[in-house]
């Protein structure tokens, strides 16, 4: 596979469902902890929210940090059943 195309996918599960607990791990990282948490949401996340905010019927805030994107995530996931195991 290519150097960006692990990179891309790197990022995407970095972004996707941070809440998750880290494999070989029992420990969740809460965002508001995140040392990178006041940084614009990623692409990846951004796209993902729109997706969530599409389907819960909702309007999409593009002003989020990453940590407040993937707090938005968790909360519209559930509210979809969309990316819950």
């Amino acid at each position: 596979m290519a150097n960006k195309e692990q990179d891309a996918l790197d990022e995407n599960a970095k972004t996707s469902g941070q809440n998750q607990e880290i494999k070989g791990s029992n420990a969740v990282k809460d965002p508001d902890e995140w040392t990178t948490g006041e940084e614009p949401m990623t692409g990846a996340q951004e796209s993902y929210l729109k997706t969530l905010s599409d389907e819960a019927g909702v309007e999409f805030d593009s002003t989020l940090n990453k940590a407040e994107a993937s707090k938005r995530i968790d909360e519209l996931q559930h509210k979809t059943g969309r990316g819950l195991k």
